[in-house]
């Protein structure tokens, strides 16, 4: 198995200190020595970068929150829900499902809600071809009957742009006045509003009937009548944080509960979505258990006192990156990867951080070795070429902080959308994934595609958002919310609503991505949106990787470690 997808998510930032690089690693050739110190550099606040000969200086604890799940605990996980028998009933349950959705005769309403539904409850990897096949007739115009109604409007607008299809805004403009606005008459119907709010999320830069829709739903939802107690919550929830920005499996675990309280429920659906998730998560929580054991035996965590333990919060990063069951392998070998890196506040490179760089060097090595033998593709350029940005972005943090010097905003947006890492996550998925690559997917990764930029850039932003207050105390001096403050000279509040605002506007962007005819498949690009997704997960109330709280650790057990009951009479 290739160990192989560094991403740094956990790497924290260093205070101001020396880096020092051992004599032994003097004596390596230069691009390797190089690479060595920029290890050091996995900070963007690193002042002073000089040669020590000295490996044995002690440095400093930073005092990072041990980890929350030991080894044990880990071990103990046994979801046996992924047997011959669960299999097989699931496999049933499928083929149940399926001729419904090939229903010819199927009420066009009653089918975008079926797929809205496969889709929240995670069975979207179970029916892709189908989902395809019926969206299809609405882009053609052969099912158009019962759909001209908001709710039915605006969820065929939302579906049909997650799926790719460029649908034009001007479908809302029948529910506008003659000025422009949205007609107050539609307040009425709270379902519709609703739906109408979670489509406009997926608008494009420059579409003011999208923007209009945002304000207009978004303002009235707020003052939503108690009265309407079966969609109080569902709009509390979806203004907190819409659909389209959510993490798709604890979302998954969420749907399945709410949806087994509907009335018009299919139990069949019901009853697969209880399956699936339970067999997904048995999957993950033996990867989860191997990988545990690897870390153990490898002994980083004791080895290198000094750094986060972080090896579940990795892992729930990958499993919101690259949530589709069928991209297991490429889960392990990001979080092998990951853990590799977590190296903490580094501000000494002693000889066991040897062990470190040269366990990235075969990771990578072997991650291009296995793509050759199996594709006859030479990877190795491409990831080199984006730890070598990766170095020299950390570099360009570092110059600024050892001159004491705060770039204006722009300035540090810049660059600082590479130190976060965002970009080797996506360039080594896209290897990960094992899709065939071709001569345009290669120059698009080699220069950053939009698929790559913006999601980073959003990563960039929230993890500013989240971080900065722990940051400060730890001795960072610069990031977004600092920059834009000494530009501007407002308020931090101020800061934080402009960079707030920026974050929608990289999501417009983001969105484009679905319709814009890249070289990356339908699968890469909402791997390249997870991590947005996951990055406003994360970040939302705070540093939920740094400092786990009780609302991460409660996502972790939904989504890990608790099963979903099932009457076992019905799967037998």
């Amino acid at each position: 198995m290739a160990l192989a997808h560094p991403i740094l998510f956990c790497l924290p930032r260093l205070s101001p200190k020396q880096i020092m690089v051992p004599a032994k690693l003097e004596s390596q050739p230069p691009s390797l020595r190089s690479t060595c110190r920029f290890l050091g550099a996995v900070s963007s606040t690193t002042t002073q970068f000089s040669i020590s000969h000295h490996p044995k200086d002690e440095r400093p604890s930073v005092n990072y929150q041990p980890s929350i799940w030991s080894y044990d605990f880990l071990q103990s996980l046994n979801n046996d829900r992924a047997d011959i028998i669960y299999k097989e009933r699931a496999a049933k349950l499928e083929e149940e499902l399926r001729c419904g959705m090939n229903d010819e005769n199927a009420d066009p309403l009653n089918l975008l809600q079926l797929i809205d539904d496969i889709q929240r409850l995670g069975l979207e990897h179970r029916f892709e071809m189908d989902i395809n096949r019926a969206l299809a007739k609405f882009v053609s115009g052969v099912a158009t009957e019962n759909t001209i109604g908001l709710h039915a409007v605006a969820l065929r607008f939302r579906l049909l742009r997650q799926y790719g299809y460029d649908i034009s805004q001007d479908v809302f403009k029948g529910f506008m006045d003659g000025k422009g606005n949205f007609k107050e008459c539609l307040c009425e119907d709270v379902k519709a509003m609703l739906s109408l709010y979670e489509a406009s999320l997926l608008r494009f830069e420059g579409e003011d009937v999208m923007d209009e829709a945002l304000v207009f739903t978004r303002m009235h939802l707020k003052g939503i009548s108690e009265e309407e107690k079966d969609l109080t919550q569902q709009v509390t929830r979806a203004l907190d944080l819409p659909l389209h920005r959510k993490l798709l499996r604890l979302e998954t675990r969420r749907y399945i509960e709410d949806y087994g309280e509907r009335d018009n429920a299919k139990l069949n659906l019901l009853e697969l979505a209880k399956v699936d998730f339970n067999m997904v998560q048995s999957t993950l929580q033996e990867d989860l258990k191997e990988m545990s054991r690897w870390w153990m035996d490898m002994g980083m965590a004791s080895k290198l006192n000094f750094a986060r333990d972080r090896l579940t919060e990795c892992f729930f990063w990958t499993v919101g990156v690259v949530s589709q069951p069928q991209f297991r392998h490429c889960r392990k070998s990001f979080t092998d990867a990951v853990q590799r890196w977590d190296l903490g506040a580094v501000e000494n490179l002693p000889d066991y951080m040897e062990l470190c760089f040269l366990a990235l060097y075969n990771s990578i090595n072997e991650m291009a070795y296995e793509t050759l033998r199996d594709q006859g593709q030479n990877i190795l350029p491409y990831l080199r070429k984006a730890w070598a940005d990766l170095c020299k972005a950390f570099l360009k943090e570092a110059n600024w902080a050892h001159s004491k010097h705060i770039p204006t905003f722009q300035e540090y947006l810049e660059n600082a959308w590479l130190p976060v890492s965002g970009h080797l996550c996506l360039v080594h998925t896209y290897f990960l994934q094992r899709a065939n690559i071709t001569i345009e997917a290669l120059h698009s990764l080699e220069h950053y595609h939009d698929v790559i930029r913006w999601p980073s850039i959003i990563f960039r932003l929230c993890n500013d958002l989240g971080t900065a207050k722990d940051e400060l105390e730890r001795g960072k001096s610069v990031n977004a919310i600092i920059c834009y403050m000494n530009e501007t000279g407002c308020s931090e509040a101020m800061a934080r609503q402009h960079i707030s605002d920026l974050i929608e506007d990289y999501w417009q962007k983001l969105n484009k991505c679905y319709v814009d005819g890249s070289p990356f498949s339908k699968h890469y690009i909402e791997t390249a949106i997870n991590l947005a997704r996951i990055s406003q997960c994360i970040y939302q109330h705070g540093d939920a990787h740094g400092s786990p709280d009780n609302l991460f650790k409660n996502q972790a057990r939904l989504l890990i470690v608790e099963p979903i009951s099932i009457n076992k009479n019905v799967i037998s």
